[in-house]
């Protein structure tokens, strides 16, 4: 997300009420899972799906599952989560068996534009840039925010010269880190040395290690890594950068409508806010399922 647009309704006190789960972070596969539990099919929503995906009764999700507690690996290796659990729901009222393949990141959005994937459920960021590759049907605002080792003078506005770890192709990696090091540059100050990793446990990791001075995730991912770090982390700096997430579609299809009509029908019937009150982010809760909410 881009920086110092602050989110003050998310605190970090809630923050740290998150649960997750350590990483399991090999290859990629297909998974099914059942339908969400007494969720029924809400028949607008499933009339609007387009024609193939509703006779195969299939919904099939891609998500990098290495970014707790949103999406990560269970002990049998299954996609689990509060967004595995969303997304499952709005399966459910597509009237459809989510089919879930764990991909890189960066490979999501390209197999949705191809065809090979119906949504992609893995904390997406909607930005205006990727607004050009996929629609997104938003479900959660949230920030950005730091984390370093207790009692670090860690400033992320101060950041020229640090090491900083962060997941690769997320946003503060592809957009926060880049303006902040252009800042440096114009300032004349040292650059932000950045460590890119495949996934978000091994960023969290690489902060305890001592191998970077600090990290930059989405809010929710950063006060999960801090609550299981045995206080070894603590947040630092504010909540910055307010923005939507978004289940990834294929652009003007009828999928968006699809999906937006079900998510809709969540949040109408509450099971949405539960989801979310059960992850401990429901400051994050939107009352309406918009579409291309991201502006930046």
């Amino acid at each position: 997300m881009k920086i110092r647009y602050a989110l003050p309704a998310i605190t970090a006190a809630l923050l740290l009420t998150l649960t997750g789960c350590v990483n399991n972070a090999e290859g990629e596969g297909e998974e099914k899972a059942p339908q969400a539990e007494g969720i029924q099919p809400d028949k607008a929503a499933v009339e609007l799906l387009p024609d193939d995906v509703k006779d195969s009764g299939v919904l099939t999700i891609g998500t990098d599952a290495e970014y707790p507690p949103n999406e990560y690996k269970d002990a049998q290796g299954k996609p689990t989560g509060w967004g595995v659990d969303l997304a499952n729901a709005v399966a459910a009222k597509l009237g459809l068996e989510p089919e879930w393949e764990m991909l890189g990141f960066d490979s999501i959005i390209p197999r949705i534009q191809e065809g090979a994937l119906n949504l992609g459920s893995s904390s997406f960021t909607d930005t205006l840039e990727r607004q050009k590759s996929v629609d997104f049907v938003n479900y959660l605002d949230a920030g950005s925010q730091w984390a370093a080792p207790v009692d670090s003078d860690v400033d992320p506005e101060n950041a020229c010269g640090l090491t900083v770890a962060v997941q690769s192709g997320t946003v503060q990696h592809l957009t926060e880190l880049v303006e902040r090091n252009e800042q440096c540059k114009a300032d004349g100050k040292d650059p932000i040395e950045v460590l890119p990793y495949d996934g978000q446990p091994e960023v969290t990791q690489a902060v305890i290690n001592g191998q970077a001075d600090a990290f930059s995730a989405d809010s929710p991912v950063t006060g999960n890594a801090v609550a299981k770090s045995d206080g070894a982390l603590e947040l630092v700096g504010e909540l910055f950068d307010a923005a939507p997430y978004g289940f990834a579609t294929q652009i003007d299809s009828d999928m968006t409508k699809a999906v937006q009509a079900a998510l809709q029908s969540l949040i109408d019937d509450g099971t949405y806010l539960k989801i979310l009150t059960n992850a401990g982010i429901e400051s994050g809760a939107r009352d309406e399922a918009t579409v291309n909410a991201g502006n930046e």
